[in-house]
């Protein structure tokens, strides 16, 4: 049987994001740095040429529907195979049957393991010499990091292509074709308001799967219009009043760095809560954080740009939902902070002078003097090594001589036992009003 031919009684239960899968690359939507017309994947593609390769993105965003396609396009069988369910032994069987697919038919086998990192790297090992074989191709999908997920030997024999979320215009293409295709939904003749269209989009985050699913929910429990309304209630949450690209996510963005900047933790955590309901990118929010620490926090306390930069690698590494715990640690450390912004101030300071002045020559005394020439012009004549002095400072002159006396930077950074004990004060303060109420 052809791999995109279904019975009508087998399409009307299949899942509608199931039934949109494409037939043909130009069907694909999204993913079009590796696809499009001249584009490494797409050339290997149309000549036939793929050998075993690695699709490496988050959910949703069509490693098995291109797995799919490839076979399709060069005429392969497509045997999936899953890396949670599965075992070495069925591993074995499939390559077995590949052989003699090959050797009796003249058909090749494309084998699409997904989830190929919940193989450990022993298990791994199964399919090399498969691959080097070519007795298959191997498509691996995976959702992390190929480097640190896949057995060295097997990814030296495989090309990594990364896949990346579908951008809103890829999901709004994918809806409406939803909408209108027979193999969707194009028979009920249903319409769906742009405020409907909109919501969906935002609440998949670039994943295709999660996008056509809230239409399929939506478009059961309506005969013609799908409002807003309809699709709030299928996927069982509102939309918030946060816009990425508008107004409002400009106005909340700021209310959050101002409530840390105002040390009050409990409006942090509910402007950082607003942010992760309306499906906010958990980077554009560290990011901000790692700012914050060196721009608000600086040297006060200088764990706080460690702790953000902790925090950085947590959401990279756990991602949501789990990552929001890491978030909510990272907000009330920061918050909770002592504050300066004498670095940030001073380096704003520094750079309206250079633009001011110039650039002002270097005093000679603190100049490199690496050739004889130098030496004789006086290059590094009396500088004084500041490690020969008493606590490790030098009384001379490094700025240059028109700026003498000029300061940058003017410290009010309290002193590191006092910054733990006003914090314990603080929160202490905290407990008191929790006391009272007994």
């Amino acid at each position: 049987m052809d791999l995109f031919e279904q019975s009508a009684q087998t399409i009307s239960n299949t899942p509608l994001a199931e039934r949109m899968r494409p037939h043909s690359l130009d069907e694909v939507v999204g993913q079009q740095h590796l696809l499009g017309k001249g584009k490494l994947l797409r050339r290997l593609i149309d000549n036939d040429q793929l050998s075993s390769v690695i699709f490496w993105g988050p959910p949703g965003t069509g490693k098995t529907t291109l797995g799919q396609v490839i076979a399709g396009t060069t005429k392969s069988r497509f045997v999936f195979f899953s890396a949670v369910l599965g075992s070495i032994k069925e591993v074995r069987e499939i390559v077995a049957e590949a052989k003699q697919q090959r050797a009796y038919h003249g058909h090749k086998t494309i084998l699409f393991v997904d989830e190929i990192h919940r193989f450990n790297k022993a298990q791994q090992d199964a399919f090399l010499p498969s691959v080097e074989k070519g007795e298959v191709t191997l498509i691996g999908a995976t959702t992390e990091n190929p480097s640190f997920e896949v057995n060295s030997a097997l990814l030296s024999r495989s090309r990594v292509f990364v896949l990346e979320p579908l951008s809103s215009d890829d999901l709004k293409t994918l809806l409406q074709r939803a909408l209108t295709d027979q193999r969707g939904l194009g028979e009920r003749n249903l319409t769906l308001d742009e405020d409907a269209l909109e919501f969906l989009v935002q609440q998949a985050d670039g994943d295709a799967r999660i996008a056509l699913g809230g239409l399929e929910v939506a478009a059961s429990a309506t005969k013609e219009r799908i409002t807003l309304e309809t699709v709030q209630e299928a996927v069982q949450k509102k939309a918030l009043l946060y816009d990425k690209g508008a107004e409002e996510h400009y106005n909340v963005i700021s209310a959050f760095i101002k409530s840390m900047r105002g040390s009050d933790p409990d409006a942090a955590l509910y402007w950082l809560a607003r942010m992760l309901e309306a499906g906010e990118d958990p980077l554009f929010i560290v990011r901000r954080m790692v700012i914050f620490a060196s721009e608000d926090v600086g040297n006060a306390d200088p764990r706080a740009l460690q702790i953000a930069l902790a925090v950085q690698q947590a959401v990279h590494f756990v991602g949501l939902p789990e990552a929001r715990i890491n978030l909510a640690q990272g907000v009330t450390y920061l918050t909770t902070a002592p504050k300066s912004n004498a670095s940030y101030v001073g380096l704003n300071e520094a750079q309206s002078e250079v633009r001011k002045s110039g650039a002002l020559p270097v005093p000679k005394h603190i100049r490199n003097a690496p050739t004889k020439l130098m030496k004789e012009l006086d290059y590094g004549k009396g500088y004084k090594y500041a490690h020969d002095f008493k606590g490790g400072v030098a009384d001379q002159q490094h700025l240059p001589e028109q700026l003498l006396g000029r300061k940058f930077y003017r410290p009010t950074e309290r002193g590191y036992e006092k910054m733990i004990g006003e914090r314990m004060e603080y929160l202490e303060s905290l407990k008191k009003p929790l006391e009272e109420k007994g």
